[in-house]
């Protein structure tokens, strides 16, 4: 069964090394996002004591939960105790009515903590995070899959410039035959076979280099074409595809129906650094943040159950509470330092971006124009090889009618030749160009990606 690209192509995006290598940075990513989701887990404490001698006897456990949420930088908890014996007036807080004090209260930000705060940029920049590794595997993907067209074509094309060669060594062959027949016969002079016998040794020494450069593609391609367990897999000539099995050209674009902003925007480099600059952003209004003075508003409900206890009537009944906490950063230079960084961060960001930019819209034409010109190159090549076909038709015929010799006969079949191994070069880098072009528009389909982020 011929070899042909899309089996390639589905090879190296299953099993080559780089690109499992960035699945596994992105299935790291993807852990991280959830450690930072881990911030606003419902976390359960409890905590008690007993005298076990003394003058007092007061015993007391309690638990609390607490729930973390994302607006305002809240937190919603519940806690009960229970206490029983008697305790010191320093420690009358541990008072609870027979069946115990339960509270559910809640407590937020109104300046510093109430728009980001620690917990929330861990979890926004793990999520960026993983939209750059998301990123990366499609920037790894798209580059794996250009070497590795590239490395097909470069195969199929010393594959068919070997079996040119191979059946110009063929011809020379089974000339030699007829000859040494014409030469016994006397119809042919002796220094015909001396001749003959120069295009076969002139023949195997082109066969001989398109051997070697046949193999050195077959061990490029090995590097993209693997096995299920992911192991090197070589081509043998067998299945090199016939040229009626290459495939149609995609038509080509012309230059000013480029819409250059659109493919910028699909460029995985770019977003990548448009992610970091997103990054950088969180870090600064992280940093801001630490500039603002802290104002906490707490709200709670007391309630007691059971009996009065030991403490007195004062535990019995609802207790409603509001609190507050507030506090100033006066100097506030690590703050200041941290947004210093931060934006000098974003600058760089921007400013690398601007320079992608202007080198990805420049290699763009540059690539359209190296696709347009190889198409041209690869026509004209087309055109010589028929071209050269026909005087060499036409030249055996002469040679038939002994109206032409036998040096001529050698020079038309080998210009014939020539002229084919020069088309298949020429189609070999119209198709490496269309492959370049395909992964700087990342066009996914057309290198065989299946997966969009």
């Amino acid at each position: 069964m011929p070899l042909l690209p899309e089996e390639v192509l589905a090879a190296s995006e299953k099993h080559f090394p780089s690109i499992l290598k960035a699945l596994a940075q992105r299935q790291a990513a993807v852990g991280r996002v959830t450690e930072s989701m881990g911030a606003f887990d419902l976390v359960f404490g409890a905590d008690g004591f007993d005298r076990v001698d003394g003058f007092y006897d007061g015993t007391s456990v309690g638990g609390k939960v607490v729930k973390p949420f994302r607006p305002m930088g809240a937190q919603l908890y519940g806690a009960y105790s229970l206490s029983s014996g008697d305790f010191p007036i320093y420690e009358d807080q541990y008072f609870t009515n027979e069946a115990g004090t339960a509270k559910l209260g809640v407590l937020f930000s109104v300046f510093r903590d109430r728009d980001i705060d620690a917990r929330r940029f861990g979890q926004i920049d793990a999520e960026l995070a993983l939209v750059q590794a998301e990123l990366d595997v499609l920037l790894t993907k798209v580059g794996v899959q250009q070497r590795a067209l590239a490395a097909y074509w470069r195969w199929v094309a010393a594959g068919q410039e070997l079996a040119v060669y191979d059946n110009l060594l063929r011809i020379a062959m089974e000339r030699e035959t007829g000859l040494e027949r014409q030469v016994s016969s006397g119809r042919r002079a002796a220094i015909f076979i001396t001749e003959n016998r120069q295009n076969i040794t002139r023949r195997q020494t082109l066969m001989t280099a398109s051997r070697r450069d046949f193999q050195v593609a077959a061990n490029q391609l090995a590097f993209y074409l693997r096995d299920e367990a992911g192991e090197p897999l070589m081509p043998g000539a067998q299945r090199l595809p016939a040229e009626e099995q290459f495939g149609t050209l995609p038509p080509i674009p012309t230059a000013d129906s480029l819409d250059v902003p659109a493919l910028l925007e699909q460029r995985p480099e770019l977003r990548i650094l448009q992610t970091g600059a997103e990054r950088a952003l969180q870090k600064i209004a992280l940093s801001e943040n630490e500039l603002k003075p802290r104002l906490d508003l707490n709200l709670e409900l007391a309630e007691g159950f059971g009996s009065i206890g030991e403490g007195g009537a004062s535990r019995d009944g609802t207790d409603a509470i509001v609190g507050f906490t507030f506090t100033v950063p006066l100097e506030r230079r690590q703050a200041k330092g941290k947004i210093t960084q931060a934006r000098a961060e974003l600058e760089s960001v921007r400013q690398e971006q601007r320079r992608l930019e202007d080198q990805v819209e420049i290699e763009l034409r540059n690539i359209l124009l190296e696709l347009e010109t190889a198409r041209e190159l690869m026509e004209l090549a087309k055109q010589d090889v028929e071209l050269s076909e026909t005087m060499r038709q036409a030249e055996i015929r002469r040679f038939e009618q002994g109206a032409s010799d036998f040096f001529l006969v050698n020079i038309r079949e080998e210009t014939a030749a020539d002229a084919r191994v020069r088309f298949y070069t020429a189609y070999q880098r119209t198709r490496v160009a269309q492959a370049n072009f395909d992964a700087a528009t990342v066009n996914l389909p057309r290198l065989g990606i299946d997966e969009a982020f």
